[in-house]
């Protein structure tokens, strides 16, 4: 008889005490939008090219050679919005969300692609040194770095993408504490 006295103490006290704590409120939360943004990047493959030419690099008075070579390889480019900028302001049932535009967030090389009949010299060239394969190579990595800037429907998707899948966890939140936010959209630039 005591051990059931004791277990309904117990139970009692328990209760007692789960009644007593307040809930927190459930609302997006800043952090979780940031992870979101750095999901939301995209990864797209360029197909490079990366040309050297420079005349008269080789030989005395008028016997002279040029050296003309590339290199061709495939390159990285991240795409996203960058999440350290992403702010959020939540008023009720109004939900402010500040994100920057979409850029270029790095570009890399697929090292897989750079392979010995990557390098193709020309017949006749000069002599090519590592010197001018890295100039090559910075200058073929700001190509696709500028291509990808321009490329406006890239970062529109890339925009788009991050958007939705924060619009998304805004509505999933209100969906699971039913409440219907109303979201709007604050655009800053990076500069």
């Amino acid at each position: 008889m005591k051990k059931i006295g004791i277990v309904s103490l117990i139970v009692v006290v328990l209760f007692c005490s789960a009644c007593g704590k307040k809930e927190q409120p459930i609302e997006p939360e800043l952090s979780q939008m940031k992870s979101i943004c750095e999901l939301a990047t995209m990864d797209c493959y360029y197909h490079n090219v990366a040309k050297y030419s420079e005349k008269d690099a080789q030989g005395i008075l008028w016997w002279k050679k040029d050296k003309k070579f590339w290199i061709e390889y495939d390159g990285i480019v991240t795409v996203g919005v960058d999440a350290s900028l992403v702010d959020i302001q939540v008023k009720g049932d109004k939900v402010t969300i500040t994100m920057p535009q979409a850029e270029v967030l790095g570009c890399k090389v697929d090292e897989k692609t750079l392979t010995e009949k990557s390098f193709v010299v020309e017949k006749g060239s000069a002599d090519v040194n590592a010197v001018d394969q890295t100039e090559a190579f910075k200058l073929a990595q700001k190509n696709i770095k500028d291509s990808a800037l321009k490329d406006t429907a890239l970062l529109k998707n890339a925009q788009q993408r991050a958007q939705k899948l924060l619009e998304d966890y805004v509505n999933n939140i209100g969906t699971a504490i039913e409440k219907e936010y109303q979201i709007q959209w604050k655009y800053v630039d990076k500069k």
